[in-house]
């Protein structure tokens, strides 16, 4: 049990009083351009790293582990209990394969891409027609539509958008186990559980029959390394695992609204590359911003793994069975990686083909997608986001200003009201009426 003394230093309240800000209060403590600084988190001596290096060394599996490191009520919330968030090792890299072959392939997003130029381009009619929703609303229904027939998932259009909605609020709810949002959360992880698992098993029973290159395929035929179909449950965790981080794009959607808002200029240039293209999917401008939001409003702003052996690094050191906790936001706005990284530059990324080189860019996580802890949905993730750009630029339509400021307390956190956008030449609305569905 820790003692008195080292529970007054401990920073776990600190993380939970801070949010966001909480890495650059531990970075105050260190030199200019430290890689490491020391602090406890729950009780444990831990490292915060930052950086190439600092990323080197988190996803080094010699020396780190990330089994057990993440909270329990975010790992059975978020990821599912038995997730491959959960594993390390020979056992994560044969559940990762089937990820990386639904996911991560380029005609896997070329896939995607007309599915989600159609559900975009009905939300978008929604608006110019006189519909009010904000941006977030938006993508919650238009990403979530698109990534759930892109899996195989059947049902209607309204049965895939309320399980969208239900997603969501899972991603909403998991980092607030404070709020009754995360009792919310939990409840709806139970029903889509079932649900999934549902389909898993009338997939094997041949009640149903997903094309094969999809995901629900995939999770209802897996086999363990022992040769052994996943328990439905956790297969359907997994299938749920595959379609939900598109969903949770959806928070990037509201912070692309903000910075659109701010930025008619870029506006203007993504709205023309649009209409040259004929399209709202694949553009190089709308990349370029969803890459520069990605770096600037990541969705968790750290993550944490144990110490397998002693850890030195940039003069600082913890020991094996302490913490070692990568500092998502301060490595992706970094002195050191980024010239002037608090501008907002989408810029930056225009030409940028392998984004995935830029090792101190790790907003889905860092290291090899087939062999690290890289998200492989991370390419679907770009081209939702990019798509949600380039609809948020048409000009028939306009962003509020009200509402687009953010709690970085709240962990995940999003602009308050999600990015309001209504006609461009609608007249305003009483704000408490505002958020009517379009449909």
């Amino acid at each position: 049990m820790a003692s008195p003394l080292a529970l007054l230093r401990d920073d776990s309240l600190a993380l939970l009083i801070r949010g966001y800000g909480f890495g650059s209060h531990l970075w105050r403590r260190a030199d200019r351009g430290a890689r490491a600084v020391p602090f406890r988190l729950l009780g444990r001596e831990a490292l915060f790293v930052r950086g190439e290096e600092g990323v080197d060394l988190f996803y080094d599996e010699s020396r780190i582990r990330r089994h057990g490191a993440m909270p329990a009520f975010i790992q059975e919330s978020l990821f599912g209990h038995g997730s491959v968030h959960s594993l390390d090792g020979a056992e994560h890299r044969h559940r990762k394969a089937t990820f990386v072959d639904v996911l991560y392939d380029d005609a896997e997003v070329q896939r995607l891409l007309p599915e989600l130029d159609r559900q975009w381009q009905g939300e978008l009619d929604a608006w110019v027609t006189g519909g009010e929703r904000s941006a977030y609303d938006a993508a919650v229904g238009a990403l979530g539509r698109s990534i759930m027939r892109w899996a195989g998932i059947p049902g209607t259009a309204s049965a895939q958008t309320r399980w969208a909605k239900r997603q969501a609020q899972i991603v909403d709810g998991f980092g607030v186990p404070y709020s009754p949002e995360f009792a919310l959360a939990l409840i709806n992880r139970r029903w889509s559980d079932r649900h999934a698992a549902e389909l898993i098993d009338a997939v094997r029973a041949g009640t149903l029959r997903p094309a094969e290159n999809t995901a629900l395929h995939a999770w209802a035929h897996h086999r363990d390394q022992d040769g052994e179909l996943l328990p439905a449950k956790t297969a359907g965790i997994e299938l749920q695992n595959s379609f939900r981080p598109m969903i949770a794009v959806s928070r990037f959607v509201a912070f692309a609204a903000k910075e659109l808002h701010d930025r008619p200029e870029w506006r203007e240039r993504i709205a023309a590359e649009t209409t040259e293209r004929g399209t709202h999917v694949g553009g190089e401008l709308s990349t370029a911003f969803a890459q520069e939001i990605r770096r600037t409003a990541p969705f968790v702003p750290m993550l944490p793994a144990w110490a397998e052996t002693d850890i030195e690094l940039d003069g600082q050191r913890v020991p094996a069975g302490g913490r070692v906790v990568l500092d998502i936001l301060g490595t992706d706005t970094d002195t050191r990686e980024w010239e002037h990284p608090s501008d907002f530059a989408p810029e930056r990324f225009v030409g940028v083909d392998d984004y995935e080189a830029i090792r101190a860019f790790v907003p889905h996580g860092g290291a090899d997608v087939r062999t690290g802890h890289r998200c492989p949905g991370e390419k679907l993730a770009i081209a939702g986001l990019a798509a949600s750009i380039a609809v948020l630029s048409d000009p028939r339509i306009r962003i509020s200003g009200r509402g687009l400021d953010v709690n970085r307390r709240r962990m995940p956190t999003k602009p308050r009201s999600g990015g309001r956008v209504r006609r461009a030449d609608a007249p305003s609305s009483c704000p408490f009426h505002f958020g009517r569905s379009a449909r």
